[in-house]
């Protein structure tokens, strides 16, 4: 792996500090991966599973930074991402999260190969290209047409996968749900693992970089109709049930995210 030079790093810092910032994710950002189709399952699965006091230790202080979440998503983030998808065409919009989705595919194939997965590290690259080429750069997923779906993975995951506990459950100020293991591994993806927005220049980068957030919390909107009771205990096993499913890949439980919905398969609206 090639050592990011100095001027690649200043801008990760830059680029990471002006993320935080604006709010990356919100206090809803447990579902950050999850589609409308996929919150709904979630909540008709298993709304009752409970983690332990093992698991979220820190409960009192992570309710506390969720409220403060809550509080500047309400006044800030939320109000900007309902604008822009007042303005935004659906089909621009989804173009721009593919566009997004599509730098990720580096991040994916770094740690598949770090997993020891052949397979998704194929995908990866497969997707990555098909897209970037015939996608018009990423603004369209042709990959998951053409049955390459995405497999999401990032160094969390890999840490899981050696064998590393999830340690207990953090809510992080301005970057929501997580876990000591998923925040360490947050920390490489973002400084260490290779990505396209090292590439990125300012102050290009952190308009893009704004797009992003705007752009993945409106995307959020319609799951919020599926949190039910009290919305801290619900996002909480949300996002634990989900890290579990993929940091095993899925063998150790039915997948409460899985769609059967043909329609994602279609370029219609990309």
């Amino acid at each position: 792996m090639k050592a990011p030079s100095i001027t690649s790093t200043k801008h990760k810092v830059a680029a990471t500090s002006f993320l935080t910032a604006c709010l990356l994710l919100s206090p809803v950002s447990g579902w950050a991966q999850f589609s409308e189709d996929e919150a709904e399952a979630y909540k008709a699965s298993d709304p009752s599973r409970q983690y332990s006091e093992k698991v979220d230790p820190y409960e009192d202080w992570n309710r506390s930074v969720f409220r403060f979440n809550q509080f500047l998503d309400d006044w800030f983030l939320k109000p900007v991402a309902e604008g822009y998808q007042a303005v935004m065409p659906g089909f621009a919009d989804k173009a721009v999260t593919n566009f997004f989705n599509n730098l990720t595919e580096v991040r994916n194939f770094t740690n598949s190969v770090l997993q020891l997965k052949g397979e998704s590290a194929v995908v990866a690259v497969g997707r990555f290209t098909y897209n970037t080429v015939f996608g018009l750069g990423g603004f369209i997923d042709v990959a998951t047409a053409f049955e390459l779906p995405e497999r999401p993975e990032d160094f969390g995951q890999t840490l899981g996968y050696w064998g590393s506990d999830t340690g207990p459950y953090l809510m992080l100020p301005l970057l929501g749900p997580s876990t000591a293991r998923d925040f360490t591994g947050f920390g490489f993806d973002v400084f260490v693992t290779p990505s396209p927005w090292d590439l990125a220049e300012s102050p290009e980068v952190y308009y893009a970089r704004a797009l992003q957030i705007v752009d993945r919390r409106a995307d959020l909107m319609r799951a919020e109709a599926f949190i039910s009771g009290d919305s801290y205990t619900f996002v909480r096993n949300a996002y634990l049930q989900r890290r579990e499913y993929l940091v095993n890949d899925g063998k150790t439980q039915t997948d409460p995210f899985a769609s059967d919905d043909d329609e994602d398969l279609m370029l219609d609206d990309f």
